[in-house]
C-alpha cells in the first residue's frame, strides 16, 4: 500500500559531487600547465643587462658554460674543440640558426671568448648571449 506523500516526491540528481570532481580536474590541469615551462639550457646565474631583448629566429641552439667552465650544447656535454663540428651538424641545410650562449657570470672571459670563436666559424650561426634584466 502506498502512502499519498510518496507519490509527490520528485526524482533528484545531486550535482555537488560532480562539481567537486570537475574542480579537482580543473585544478590538476592548471597545476600541470604551470610545470610545462621548457628550459633549453642548464641552470646558471646569468649576468644582468638593461638592454636585454628577446631574439626571434626559427632554429635555436643553446650553449651553456657552467660555473666550473664545463660546456654543454643543447644540454649535452661537449668539448670546446668539437663545438664547431657539432654546430655545423645542427645548423645543417637550414642555413640560419641562433646560437645562444648561457654563460654563468662567474665564468672567465677567456672561456666565453673561446666558445664565441668556435661559434663564429660556423656559417649561418648568429650569436647571442643570454642575460637577465635587473
Amino acid at each position: 500500500m502506498r502512502l499519498p506523500d510518496e507519490a509527490d516526491i520528485p526524482t533528484q540528481i545531486n550535482i555537488v559531487p560532480m562539481i567537486d570532481v570537475i574542480f579537482a580536474i580543473l585544478t590538476f590541469f592548471i597545476m600541470s600547465t604551470l610545470f610545462l615551462t621548457r628550459s633549453e639550457g642548464l641552470p646558471v646565474n646569468l649576468p644582468k643587462a638593461a638592454t636585454a631583448k628577446q631574439q626571434q629566429v626559427p632554429t635555436k641552439i643553446t650553449i651553456t658554460v657552467g660555473e666550473q667552465g664545463d660546456i654543454s650544447l643543447n644540454r649535452q656535454p661537449v668539448a670546446v674543440d668539437a663545438l664547431t663540428q657539432q654546430l655545423r651538424a645542427l645548423v645543417g641545410t637550414n642555413g640560419e640558426a641562433l646560437v645562444i650562449i648561457n654563460a654563468d657570470e662567474k665564468v672567465g672571459h677567456g672561456q666565453v671568448v673561446a666558445v664565441m670563436d668556435q661559434v663564429r666559424q660556423v656559417e649561418g650561426a648568429k650569436l647571442a648571449i643570454a642575460t637577465q634584466k635587473p
